[in-house]
């Protein structure tokens, strides 16, 4: 589950909205425009478990490897991890799949816990200076990481649709994938993260489910959207 969390400061407080989602459910466009609406900083709490992922592959150790993934994850820095998630080599089906099972590791996710709690508290824009809020996306942002949240959104979608939309857009970098070998990857990876034992992926129990399979990009935005001004956040 994907997971945005926006956060607004009013009178001081700084309010929390939580956005969870399925792998390829519409997040990272909802969290882009978001992100473009409210003028928050951004962090893709995902991109920290590929970070890790890709970090591991690169010095040819496996992701199940977990004193190594825990070495790693302990020794990124934030600069770096900003920068990172920027890196289109980590967007890969293959660091993607690395990172799953990075992310199951207790170790790996207590070392990214503190970072992520940290960037969501204290939101700062790229030039340093102090953000008005701050949008995440992971996969237990609201339910673990910030589970004070006042308003959480849970992105979901078809495995079908998914695969779907993941097989297009690695098309269009020209890349020949396979329709069935991604759908197989999709629901591997939904068995994966929701019947792990730390953190699996899951709605929490007062999130706002929102089915994406029929919507467009700008349909899931401003349903998000409505949602977010009708609890007066």
């Amino acid at each position: 589950m994907i997971l945005f969390i926006i956060f607004l400061r009013k009178e001081g407080k700084i309010m929390i909205i939580a956005i969870d989602g399925t792998s390829a459910s519409g997040k990272g466009t909802l969290a882009q425009k978001l992100k473009d609406y409210f003028g928050f900083a951004y962090l893709d709490t995902g991109a920290l478990y590929r970070a890790v992922a890709k970090r591991m592959l690169d010095a040819g150790f496996s992701p199940d490897d977990a004193a190594m993934a825990q070495k790693v994850a302990s020794s990124l820095k934030a600069g770096e991890m900003l920068c990172l998630q920027r890196d289109p080599s980590i967007r890969t089906e293959v660091c993607g799949q690395a990172a799953s099972k990075v992310s199951v590791i207790p170790e790996v996710r207590k070392a990214l816990f503190d970072f992520q709690r940290r960037f969501a508290f204290s939101p700062q824009n790229p030039d340093g200076t102090p953000a008005k809020g701050a949008i995440l996306d992971g996969r237990d942002i609201g339910t673990v990481v910030c589970p004070e949240a006042e308003i959480k959104l849970f992105l979901m979608a078809s495995p079908e649709i998914r695969a779907k939309r993941r097989e297009k857009e690695l098309q269009e970098k020209g890349i020949c994938v396979i329709y069935e070998q991604i759908l197989k990857e999709v629901k591997e990876r939904d068995e994966r993260d929701s019947k792990r034992a730390v953190a699996p992926l899951k709605p929490a129990d007062d999130a706002f489910v929102l089915d994406t399979s029929s919507l467009t990009a700008d349909e899931v935005f401003t349903t998000a959207l409505n949602y977010i001004k009708s609890k007066e956040v």
